[in-house]
């Protein structure tokens, strides 16, 4: 039997301990790999931030091109004899936009520059504040009026109804189209009534006020008749003004003698609007521009400080939804 005894001088020169060719192979090769990966990542993100930074390069392009352009393109025409467009979209006194701020401010730019022939209201909207709409309609007269010599057309899009119809009334000429929604001169207020579900639950209202009629309006309260007579009142009070308005605004064009419904509210096509005398005559921007102003060139002074609005009348919804598809996709 044979014994070998180990020292520890000799303990990193056995076989064990020491690195053979294969493990440094592994090891070298693990490195390699690791290293490479690390390379490819740190190139990736390089290009990608590149390619990032040059999406941002041509989406600011994109914008101060458009702003450029709109603006050049507003300014070359607006330099020459041209009919001005004026928007009034939505609903009146909806708290989004000032159609009054929008209409004083459109107005009074057109006619400081000199070479508006004329104004054309272009109108889209059912209607909205009473208040807003007679605020409107004597800002309207009143800018007409310190400007005589440049006239004031109102078109009816796809509806002018309500108190868009009170600022229309306030234009020298209303144009529609023959299947326009127009009218609609009459004044709407309701709320509901839950007095008998409440009594059907058994369930009371305590409702504390000082003054007969502070809750006036309330629908768990029972509205007594006085309370009603209020409210017609009131709502006859705002009719009256609306139609004070039109008769104004139309005079003699108006023959609500012969169409005594005129002003109860209903509405009318663009062919009955034409005989009931509620517009002049069936006409668009672009054949009133032409025909009527005869200045076919068509400056839009409508506030347009949205990007997404410049985009959309640029290139369209399509191409607007393309360029942020490919913008999200390379981000």
């Amino acid at each position: 039997m044979q014994y070998r005894i180990h020292r520890e001088g000799d303990a990193q020169n056995t076989p064990s301990s020491a690195s053979t060719p294969v493990d440094n192979w592994e090891r070298n090769t693990l490195r390699e790999v690791l290293l490479a990966a690390y390379q490819e990542q740190r190139r990736a993100r390089i290009w990608r931030n590149i390619w990032r930074g040059v999406a941002v390069l041509i989406f600011l392009s994109l914008i101060f091109g458009l702003a450029e352009e709109e603006g050049k393109t507003t300014s070359v025409q607006a330099r020459s004899e041209h009919t001005a467009v004026i928007d009034l979209t939505g609903e009146i006194g909806n708290d989004i936009d000032d159609q009054v701020q929008i209409l004083r401010d459109s107005m009074e730019a057109a006619y400081e520059n000199g070479n508006a022939k004329a104004i054309i209201i272009r109108a889209n909207s059912p209607g909205g504040s009473p208040v807003v709409s007679s605020i409107a309609f004597n800002e309207v007269r009143r800018l007409k009026a310190e400007h005589k010599d440049i006239p004031i057309y109102l078109v009816a899009e796809d509806m002018c109804a309500s108190g868009c119809y009170y600022i229309a009334a306030a234009a020298d000429k209303i144009y529609a189209d023959p299947s326009s929604i127009v009218g609609s001169i009459g004044v709407i207020g309701g709320g509901f009534d839950f007095t008998g579900l409440m009594d059907k639950a058994g369930v009371k209202r305590r409702l504390k006020t000082a003054g007969s009629n502070k809750g006036m309006g309330d629908p768990f309260t029972p509205e007594t008749p006085a309370q009603t007579q209020i409210w017609e009142s009131m709502l006859s009070d705002i009719h009256q003004e609306f139609i004070k308005a039109v008769k104004l605004g139309r005079g003699a064009r108006l023959k609500d003698k012969q169409y005594p419904d005129v002003f109860s509210g209903r509405i009318y096509t663009g062919k009955e609007a034409k005989q009931v005398g509620l517009i002049d005559d069936f006409g668009s921007i672009y054949s009133v521009a032409r025909d009527v102003v005869k200045a076919p060139e068509l400056v839009n002074y409508t506030p347009q400080d949205d990007f997404s609005k410049m985009l959309s009348r640029r290139f369209g919804a399509e191409v607007k939804a393309k360029v942020k598809e490919t913008l999200s996709e390379i981000w």
